[in-house]
């Protein structure tokens, strides 16, 4: 089985001017058109450093024109927020912009706090979920959307904008429990699993069993791995600018949270060190990456390894030599493995 490679992105930025933050990440995504990365999946947050992308679909325009190769999408849209007619006829034009390369994902949203500065009630997110989603898609792959609380004239809209992808651009899904990966197979979709490499393992083990049984013969879709990464010429280089890139990523995570003393659905370590014990993030020498991650991706059996390359203070330089290495010297080891071995 082929390992296929992704890229994950919050877009935090506390130490740039905007305009000179978008730029350069935008550079940085050039590199990972050019590398041969499969997907650039970035986040959706709101009043906070960490998410510097609120609109993803005005971010991943500007993505559409400065690659070829690289798909893209968000990871993912804080459904909630949106009405569902305005956000399929985005997703359309992003993958007519594209020529077919946007990729979907779909949550509640993670940040209650978040979702309630929109006016939403955040004890509804799961109904408007569950709502919502299979409107979006149907309309995507009908070219009509139907909207049920509008009076009869209004109430089937058709779509004058299609998505080139058929039936609808490819569909991710966050997994984080053996129930979710459950979900995710019987609708076909592709995941991504933030966890520790045996909690993830046992996801995949449900969501290939589960797929064998709803999809048939089909074959197994994308099951990613997200980690924290940082590639440079020696283990001490690498580790100097996680330590030091770190904290600033983890002040725009909890931000919210320390302002308004809530509790967080997913905590993160307070410092590198911490994460790395955890098993969530590495930094080092090619050798030492690819080390780590091979072990990861045999012990979790996920077939897509996306790196979280850009967090925190990190500059141009370092970004780009980061997404270099690991292409270089670090891809070329883990392209073969085989996961279900």
């Amino acid at each position: 089985m082929t390992i296929e490679f992704g890229v994950f992105d919050h877009l935090d930025n506390d130490h740039l001017p905007m305009n000179e933050f978008y730029e350069a990440r935008l550079k940085v995504v050039e590199l990972y058109d050019r590398f041969g990365f499969h997907a650039y999946h970035i986040a959706e947050h709101h009043a906070t450093t960490l998410g510097m992308a609120p609109s993803p679909n005005v971010f991943l325009a500007a993505v559409a024109q400065r690659t070829k190769q690289l798909h893209f999408g968000p990871m993912v849209y804080a459904l909630p927020l949106y009405h569902p007619l305005r956000l399929a006829e985005e997703i359309c034009m992003l993958d007519q912009l594209s020529n077919g390369r946007a990729e979907i994902g779909f949550g509640r949203g993670s940040s209650p706090t978040e979702i309630s500065y929109f006016g939403v009630d955040a004890g509804n997110t799961e109904a408007i979920f569950n709502d919502y989603l299979p409107r979006i898609l149907n309309s995507i792959e009908t070219g009509v959307m139907h909207c049920p609380d509008q009076p009869e004239p209004y109430r089937d809209v058709i779509l004058k904008v299609s998505s080139i992808q058929k039936p609808t651009p490819r569909v991710w899904y966050g997994v984080h429990t053996p129930e979710s990966a459950d979900r995710a197979a019987r609708r076909g979709w592709h995941t991504v699993n933030l966890d520790l490499d045996y909690e993830a393992r046992e996801c995949n083990e449900t969501f290939r069993r589960v797929w064998s049984e709803a999809q048939g013969a089909r074959p197994l879709p994308l099951m990613g791995l997200g980690r924290f990464v940082v590639v440079a010429g020696t283990d001490e280089e690498a580790l100097a600018i996680a330590r030091r890139a770190y904290p600033h990523w983890h002040a725009g995570f909890t931000h919210l949270f320390r302002r308004l003393g809530s509790m967080m659905r997913h905590p993160r370590p307070d410092t590198w060190d911490k994460l790395s014990d955890q098993g969530k993030g590495v930094a080092g020498s090619p050798a030492t990456v690819a080390a780590f991650l091979k072990r990861q991706l045999m012990t979790s059996q996920c077939n897509y390894c996306v790196a979280q390359f850009a967090f925190g203070d990190q500059s141009l330089a370092e970004l780009q030599e980061s997404a270099t290495l690991f292409s270089q010297r670090v891809m070329p080891q883990l392209r073969g493995l085989d996961v279900l071995a």
